[in-house]
């Protein structure tokens, strides 16, 4: 269920469940349960989280890590909403979650501009390690095709986990989100 990032929290359950839009491009949308907690209510976790990727391509405002979790649902890339990586060999793209939640679904907006076939083969990994930029946490799922500007829910088994990332292992690519 993707969830309005400015919708109030509310009491519903026992426990506590956060959903949040990591709106446009390749733009997740995090569906979590905190580790511990007892109110239920949803927020765009990935919005309010600090941005890295790989490298940044050559138009750093327009490319940067951040704009990926901006809150700005443009994806056209050049209106700078959109991060964008040089074409680098496995190039990766992270947030921190700034907490440990139990993630149980991203959703993947893809670019809607060009380069449809970039985003294929994309692993959407979690976890709380930083080894190899946090590229060998869980694997969660792995991205297939999404056509230009729409979104793809990927839903998982619950993995706690303080970073999300994207990875594209095996090819030198622009990672654009």
């Amino acid at each position: 269920m993707e969830t309005d990032p400015l919708r109030r929290p509310h009491r519903l359950h026992s426990h506590r469940h956060r959903c949040s839009a990591k709106t446009m491009r390749t733009k997740p949308v995090l569906c979590t349960d905190p580790v511990a907690s007892f109110d239920y209510f949803t927020m765009n976790l990935a919005l309010g989280g600090k941005a890295v990727q790989s490298s940044t391509y050559i138009y750093p405002t327009l490319a940067a890590a951040q704009n990926a979790v901006d809150g700005n649902r443009q994806s056209i890339s050049m209106l700078g909403s959109c991060n964008v990586t040089n074409g680098d060999m496995n190039p990766w793209w992270r947030v921190d979650l700034l907490d440990v939640y139990r993630v149980t679904r991203v959703s993947i907006t893809n670019r809607g501009d060009c380069c449809e076939k970039r985003i294929e083969g994309i692993q959407i990994r979690i976890g709380n390690s930083l080894e190899n930029n946090g590229n060998n946490n869980e694997l969660a799922a792995t991205v297939g095709p999404i056509p230009l500007g729409n979104t793809k829910t990927f839903e998982f088994k619950p993995i706690k986990g303080r970073y999300v990332n994207l990875f594209l292992p095996g090819r030198n690519e622009f990672l654009t989100l």
